[in-house]
């Protein structure tokens, strides 16, 4: 997984670029996450993978399946990446994108898992010191994990807070085993 994003990084940055300078970031990233859950479908990875379909080919089949909702910027963005047999990369792109835009923005999206359901006070709190650790406005999504034992888990971009039972036994047996 960590692969397939630092091969899809220039190629989200590339389009990040076209979509600023169009200013049309928000259209972009709309058409990117719909290739992008579109590309993870088994028949459709077969079809853009496909030796005996030329890139112009694997583009249109993309094409017809979203429909004519694809702006030219998109659907020149689509041939650059056929030509480079990099289709596979969509979903990577899109998240990569959707990232981009949020540092724009100063915003992030931050997911909360926890053992346990969080009352509304606690998930206030806990909030407020995610914005001000991270200086940016946040869209929390909470779950609970039940197989965390207790603590919580904060997914914000590439940062990961592990305050979890389930982490902290794991970094025991692991400093035991060493």
């Amino acid at each position: 997984m960590a692969e397939l994003r630092t091969l899809a990084r220039p190629y989200a940055k590339a389009a990040f670029q076209a979509a600023s300078e169009s200013d049309s970031l928000q259209s972009w990233a709309d058409q990117l996450a719909l290739l992008g859950s579109i590309s993870v479908d088994p028949k459709v990875v077969d079809a853009i993978t496909s030796s005996t379909l030329d890139a112009a080919s694997q583009v249109s089949t993309l094409v017809d399946l979203v429909g004519s909702d694809l702006s030219d910027g998109v659907n020149n963005f689509l041939h650059i990446l056929a030509e480079n047999k990099r289709l596979l990369l969509l979903p990577s792109v899109a998240e990569l994108f959707v990232e981009l835009k949020a540092n724009l923005e100063r915003s992030v999206e931050v997911n909360i898992s926890t053992a346990f359901a969080l009352d509304d006070t606690t998930e206030t709190k806990l909030t407020q010191a995610l914005k001000e650790k991270l200086q940016r406005d946040i869209q929390v999504h909470t779950n609970v994990d039940k197989s965390l034992l207790g603590g919580v888990v904060v997914r914000a971009g590439d940062i990961v807070i592990d305050g979890s039972v389930k982490g902290r036994l794991a970094k025991l047996a692991e400093a035991m085993s060493v």
